[in-house]
Order: C-alpha cells, then structure tokens, then sequence
C-alpha cells in the first residue's frame, strides 16, 4: 500500500467503498444473538433449581459467583483467541459448550457439591465466548464515531429475547409448586435454542478468514499501552446492578408472594428496545461520557426503585429504570473501551469489558446474597437493605468515574500518534476542521501503524 503523494490524491470514492452497516450479515448475527438471548433469559428461573435442591439465597449467590470466577479466567484467553483464529470458530464452539453445560445440569443432585460449580463454571464460559465474539465481530465492521449505534442496535436483540425467555419460563413452570420436571424442561429447552443460535452463527460467518498470523505482543503490554482508564469501573458497575434482577429478582417477588415474574421482564425489555433505538445515535453527537453517566445515574434509581414495589405492576418502577439505564451504558461503555484498541486487538477489548461485568457479577451475587442472610438473621428488611446498600455503591462508581474518568474519543492518543505518521506532503482531511454535507464522505487518508490490519481510509456514510 503506497503512501506517496500520488497515491493519497486518489479520489476518496475510489480509494474503498463506504461502509454498510446493517446487511444481511448483521441480521444474521442479530437473529443468532436473540435465540440465545432467549435461552439466557429462560435462565433466569435458575434460582428454582438451586432451591429445588435445598439451596437459599447465599447459596445461590455463591453459585453464581464462583461460576463467574470461570469466564473471568479465560476472558483474556478468549480475546486473544478471537484475534487470532477468529470470530466464527470461537463463537461456535461457545455455542456447543452452552448447550452441553445446560444438558450436564440435569446430572446435578446436590447443591453444594463440586459438580453444580463446574456445570455452572462452563455455562458462563461459553456464555461469555458467544457475546465477546459476536459483540467483537460487529465492531470490525463500523466506525469509531458510529460504533455506539452499532453495538447498541445489536445489543437490542438482548431485549428481544428478554421478553420472550420469562414468559416462555413461566409457560413451562405454570403457576404451581416448582417440580423436577420443569427444571428438566428449563435446561433441555435451553439447550434446543443454543442450537438455533448455531446454525444462525454458522451462516452469519460463513467465508470468514482466520486472521494473518503475526507477532503478538504481551496482553500485559497491550493493556497497558491501550488501557481505556476509569471506564473498565462502570463496567463492574455494570454487571453489580443491572445482573442484580436476573439472579434475585424471584426470590424477592416470592418474599412479596409475586408469582411471576414476565411482567418486570417484558417492561424491561420493551422500554430498553424503545430507548435503545431512540438514542442509538445520541453517543456519535455528544460523545459516550454523558451517556455512561446518565447510566449510572438511571441503574442506582432503579435500586431504590424496588423499595416501592408491593405489587406485581409496581415492578415497572425499577423495571424502566434499569432498562433505561441498560439501553444507554452498554453499548457506550464497550464503544469507549474498544475505541481505545487498534482494530486486531478489537476480541480483547471487548472481552476485557465483559470480564469487568463478569467482576460486577462475581463480587454482587455473594455480597447481595449475604446482605440478604445477615439483615435477616439481625431483623431487618433483607431486601430493602441490600437495595440501598446497592444504589449507594453504584453512586459512588459514578462519582468516581465523573472525577477520574478519561473520555476516549477520536482525537486519543492513539489516533493523535497515527494521525502524526501521514506522510510528507500527502492529502489529509481532517472531519473535525471540515464540514462534511448530509450523504457526503469524511475521509482520513493515514497511514497505518506498522503491522496494523486498519484500513489506509475510512469512509463514513452520514
């Protein structure tokens, strides 16, 4: 790729086709990531089977948590295995491993021995493989300015299966006393649509190429050199409050004799779905900082938002709150980290976000779940205490963000460096100093990095 002066006046439409966003690929993806969100949600009723085999509260937190303890081991290895042998082969293995660790469930007869740990280990392994590689392998395909929207539009699919998991849980275990044959249901059911979500993967990445291999540099120093700041906080933040309904919302709607629990999650995901479309493309113009911020403030009202929930319509407080909060922080925070990683390193950025969730996780079942245990034993409200206590560390997250947070954007330091790298007398045309019409392109002629897979120019459609 030539970097004279001839090359870089090259008329920027002849240089590389604009960027096509949503295609069939992307709905493709999309369609994959909603069967196994629906999978995921169908989940949500895991704390029927932890009970069902003699467990409470604390075990159930310490189950999740340990089993988060798993995907945080290999997230790395993972991110590194997406950038070198690619999307398609980590995401379809994730997928196999999904549907054998829901099946290996049903082998499971007590709840504190080691076989429930692993089982569960496994699960949110391959939990986390699929979305780093689905979530990795999309934002390849956008720009940094739109990359937010993208993420965001794909995240949507979440909310989809969202609403159709609950309700297809509360199908199969009906208003009765839970028994085993609904837990056999739950995991086989769980197990069938993992399997759809492969054969929608398969095709969705069908002709990928294993990425050329080259040098690979430390992870240590990668993530030193790329490292997003204060965002990777909000991230644990993010898996503390917004994982909190799926692990404890049953068994407090049991506590307030709430039977089900489809209402909280179709509000949830109808107004995630609406907010997440109707501010996709706020990010690209005031930038991600405000939007993780908004977040954050949203997530911690919702907290304190169960503290008025007595009835089952009540659960729509906290259920618009946290999916308001939901639909703005996700895809803000993963666009801010992966923005701060040259494109070969995109698998790693995104799993190390989701392994700072993964963190949220581990650390918030086992403290809720123990909170829940100790204002019990000491006579006070378990689950307004564990909500309170939640809303004021999610307050203190945001305000440490606020202070110490370092907004990455396209004008990083990394972006700076390379920007710096154009050669002598080349064409630059920098969208910050030049006003760019409606259906127009932006272009940056740059020379990449030495060994970078970017592209020399990256036209955007407006």
């Amino acid at each position: 790729m030539s970097d004279s002066p001839a090359a870089s006046t090259t008329p920027p439409a002849e240089q590389t086709a604009p960027i096509r966003l949503y295609g069939p690929r992307f709905w493709c993806v999309y369609a994959a990531n909603t069967s196994l969100m629906v999978a995921v949600s169908l989940l949500f009723r895991y704390s029927d089977f932890v009970h069902l085999l003699g467990g409470d509260e604390l075990n159930l937190g310490l189950i999740i948590g340990v089993g988060m303890t798993g995907s945080l081991v290999v997230r790395v290895f993972q991110g590194v295995g997406i950038d070198r042998y690619g999307n398609r082969l980590i995401w379809l293995v994730s997928l196999l491993l999904f549907s054998a660790s829901c099946l290996a469930h049903l082998l499971v007869t007590h709840v504190d021995g080691p076989l429930v740990v692993a089982v569960r280990v496994v699960l949110n392994v391959s939990i986390a493989g699929c979305f780093g590689a689905s979530i990795s392998y999309i934002t390849r395909t956008a720009p940094l300015a739109r990359m937010a929207e993208v993420v965001g539009t794909l995240g949507s699919s979440g909310f989809v299966g969202m609403i159709t998991g609950p309700a297809l849980g509360d199908l199969i275990f009906g208003p009765g006393p839970v028994e085993p044959q609904h837990i056999r249901w739950m995991f086989a059911v769980a197990a069938g649509l993992a399997g759809v979500s492969f054969v929608l993967a398969w095709f969705a990445t069908l002709g990928q190429t294993v990425p050329p291999r080259r040098r690979r540099p430390p992870i240590a120093g990668v993530l030193r050199r790329y490292h997003p700041g204060a965002v990777l906080a909000v991230g644990i933040a993010m898996g503390f409050g917004i994982g909190l309904p799926g692990v404890f919302l049953r068994p407090f709607s049991a506590q307030l004799e709430i039977s089900g629990m489809a209402w909280f999650f179709t509000v949830y995901a109808l107004v995630a779905f609406a907010m997440r479309m109707a501010v996709r493309r706020l990010p690209e113009r005031i930038g991600n900082r405000p939007m993780v911020l908004m977040g954050l403030g949203f997530l911690a009202a919702g907290m304190l938002a169960f503290l008025l929930v007595h009835n089952e319509w009540q659960l729509v407080f906290p259920a618009v709150a946290i999916a308001t909060s939901h639909a703005m922080l996700f895809p803000s925070v993963v666009a801010e980290v992966n923005s701060a990683f040259p494109g070969r390193y995109r698998g790693l950025a995104t799993t190390l976000i989701l392994g700072m969730v993964d963190i949220g996780t581990l650390v918030g079942a086992p403290t809720i779940g123990a909170i829940v245990r100790i204002a019990s034993l000491a006579g006070a409200p378990p689950y307004p205490s564990a909500f309170i206590t939640a809303a004021l560390l999610l307050a203190g997250i945001g305000v440490f963000y606020a202070v110490a947070g370092r907004r990455v954007t396209a004008g990083s330091r990394r972006n700076v460096r390379v920007l710096a790298t154009v050669a002598p007398g080349a064409q630059a045309v920098a969208p910050v100093a030049q006003a760019v019409a409606p259906g127009a392109q932006a272009v940056v002629p740059i020379r990449p990095e030495a060994g970078s897979d970017e592209p020399e120019a990256l036209p955007v459609e407006a």
